[in-house]
């Protein structure tokens, strides 16, 4: 059955739409923490749909709220009131921790980006750009234009002039050498001559925790840094928080809060976890950005009722059970029980992340040369041995990536990390 829906579906989609595996599975249910393929088999989570499966596959709060909502209405746009989306971005907007903040709904993490990036350019009246080497931030034009990871930009053009920074990876590149103050220090001095040579920039857009960049982030503070930076020459800073939000971190809420001195960013986006497998995204922003615009805009499908209901029920959730609390416990539990594993296989170059957002870089033993292979094949061993995870990095994709639902208890997490462990003695 798996391989005449692969034949069906190699036919009619795209030839650049990527498949996991050598033989791709077909996921056809889940419940909690674990899904179960079209032959039976059942894995352990640890990937949750590209980290959008945030609280749990099948959650009864959330299914039952979408169940009733479809009840009554499914969809009527944003041309009539919603009750559902005022009332969630009632929610984000005090929760983003931006002042007077005013939330914009859309379907997807690039959706969101794109509109970020037509509020910066619009407010600032400058179409440069500035973005992080290593980044990813959707598959947009507009946001494959500010894309700084080559394996995921398949254009040059653009409609933006983009400007790439240092920082978003501390141990690769110029600084890598560099302890955390002077590395900020460094990556600070770039960035000054950097506005010294081009004219004035709309924003500068960064991950705190690069996603599809391989889990990559820079010390502490260094975004607030180049706030104070910014901010004295007018310049926006615009936090993606769409892998990075709603507590995954477990230290904190959003990821800009680990960079927060100088206060929260003027725009922040959202999408993945927020819906919990539901099509939901936004961008929250000061009202005098959101409302520079001077034509008008809907969202035909941004906000419908449905998704706002599933988004209210897992956010609910997630507060109510303290799942960044969670993130934070088992997470880091589940980083040091990595590490252990990791000092034993010569092949793992760095396991790094925060709270359920782990990385795991391999390199060929006793260089710094990525191994894609390697990762490739400990993908493989992962769902022989009942695992799902993903892959990622911007050296040739290296790095593990490793995000479960929030509630993941810690006998799911040793299980998960016994796994990781055949898995990744499998290629010594």
């Amino acid at each position: 059955m798996t391989d005449d829906l692969l034949g069906r579906h190699r036919s009619v989609l795209p030839d650049w739409l990527a498949l996991y595996y050598e033989q791709p599975i077909e996921i056809t249910h889940g419940e909690g923490r674990h899904v179960w393929d079209s032959e039976g088999n059942r894995y352990l989570d640890f990937f949750g749909g590209i980290l959008t499966t945030m609280t749990a596959h099948a959650l009864p709060e959330i299914t039952k709220a979408v169940s009733e909502q479809a009840g009554r209405i499914v969809h009527s746009s944003t041309l009539y009131l919603n009750r559902p989306m005022v009332e969630l971005a009632e929610r984000i907007a005090k929760l983003s921790g931006i002042p007077d903040a005013r939330v914009f709904f859309t379907t997807s993490g690039t959706e969101a980006n794109d509109t970020a990036l037509l509020l910066a350019t619009t407010y600032r009246r400058s179409n440069t750009v500035l973005a992080m080497r290593n980044s990813y931030h959707g598959r947009s034009f507009s946001s494959v234009g500010i894309t700084g990871n080559r394996g995921w930009s398949p254009t040059s053009l653009s409609p933006l002039q983009t400007l790439y920074v240092h920082g978003g990876v501390r141990t690769r590149g110029p600084f890598a050498d560099l302890d955390d103050h002077d590395f900020v220090a460094a990556c600070v001095d770039d960035l000054k001559d950097l506005l010294g040579h081009t004219r004035p920039p709309a924003a500068l857009i960064a991950e705190p925790i690069q996603g599809v960049g391989g889990f990559t982030s820079p010390p502490d503070g260094l975004y607030a840094a180049f706030r104070e930076v910014l901010h004295e020459r007018g310049v926006l800073w615009i936090a993606d928080e769409v892998q990075t939000g709603w507590g995954r971190t477990g230290e904190h809420f959003w990821g800009w809060q680990a960079h927060g001195r100088s206060g929260p960013p003027d725009m922040l986006t959202f999408a993945k976890g927020i819906g919990n497998g539901m099509s939901v995204g936004g961008v929250v922003a000061r009202s005098e950005i959101m409302n520079c615009l001077d034509s008008h805009s809907i969202s035909t499908f941004g906000g419908t009722q449905i998704t706002m209901a599933a988004g209210l029920a897992n956010l609910t959730y997630l507060l109510e059970h303290d799942l960044q609390g969670n993130a934070r416990r088992v997470g880091g539990l589940l980083i040091e029980r990595l590490r252990a594993v990791a000092a034993q296989v010569p092949a793992v170059r760095e396991v790094r992340g925060r709270g359920l957002m782990i990385g795991i870089e391999l390199s060929r033993p006793g260089t710094d040369e990525a191994d894609p292979e390697a990762a490739s094949a400990v993908l493989e061993a992962a769902r022989e041995g009942g695992l799902l995870i993903g892959k990622g990095g911007g050296h040739n994709t290296s790095a593990l990536r490793i995000a479960p639902p929030l509630s993941l208890n810690v006998a799911e997490a040793e299980e998960g990390a016994e796994i990781l462990d055949r898995a990744l003695r499998s290629i010594r």
